[in-house]
């Protein structure tokens, strides 16, 4: 299994985000977390790709200190919950936050390039950034725009274009349609599955839990910081208590 999460908790001071947690993805699949608001997908994926552990190392005085993290991760057969977030990336396990975050003042072009940070190989940069244009035509032709300037669907895009960049082995994206218009929305769906297709494994947090269970191999459900369910989507439709309780179905 390329990626493996076992007994993963998080608390910040009184609060459990993730309580005992576990979960796989293997080589090249594609896997979504679903669940209600609040359930601890985002941070799940925070804690996986380093962000949470940076936080307790970076941040100053009683809030870092309230910070605690418990389990393991695995990634490619290597423990990898005590590396920093930038040692994860250069093994090939990459996140995408959500709200689209890019560098607004820059253009197209440029953010893709800063993907590419860890890439010293400029003939392999540029392979990465034609594959891109490839995957996403529309940022192809907004390169020279400047990103803050771009549709809220095209700056989704170039988050996961600039992501790719790195060429990740696994791309963890965080709510990638939040805010889209439906159609804009299926485009995106479309050009995850072609990511998919191209032999990268996706963890996906969505809350268009149809699209998600459209799109992937395997779910798993969470709420309140545990995985409460797992499976196919015709095995989790079937569960009318998950259906209706935890899908909003």
């Amino acid at each position: 299994m390329l990626l493996e999460v076992s007994d993963l908790s998080v608390c910040y001071a009184t609060a459990v985000l993730l309580n005992d947690l576990s979960l796989g993805v293997d080589e090249g699949e594609l896997v979504s977390l679903v669940g209600p608001n609040g359930a601890g997908k985002s941070t799940l994926l925070r804690a996986i790709t380093g962000l949470v552990r940076w936080e307790k190392s970076t941040l100053k005085g009683t809030r870092a200190g309230d910070i605690t993290i418990g389990g393991t991760v695995h990634f490619a057969g290597e423990r990898i919950d005590t590396l920093a977030a930038h040692e994860i990336v250069m093994r090939g396990l990459v996140h995408c936050p959500e709200r689209a975050r890019v560098f607004s003042e820059m253009t197209v072009t440029d953010n893709l390039k800063a993907g590419a940070y860890l890439c010293r190989d400029g003939k392999e940069a540029q392979r990465s950034l034609e594959r891109v244009y490839e995957l996403f035509p529309v940022l192809k032709e907004r390169e020279n725009q400047i990103a803050g300037t771009l549709s809220g669907g095209e700056r989704q895009m170039l988050s996961i274009g600039r992501a790719l960049m790195v060429q990740p082995r696994l791309l963890c994206i965080d709510e990638p349609s939040t805010g889209l218009a439906s159609k804009l929305k299926d485009e995106l769906f479309e050009r995850i599955k072609g990511i998919r297709d191209s032999g990268i494994a996706v963890l996906l947090v969505e809350q268009d839990v149809g699209a998600a269970f459209e799109l992937a191999r395997r779910s798993y459900v969470l709420s309140h910081g545990k995985v409460i369910a797992e499976g196919t989507s015709e095995e989790l439709l079937k569960d009318e208590t998950i259906r209706k309780t935890y899908l909003g179905l």
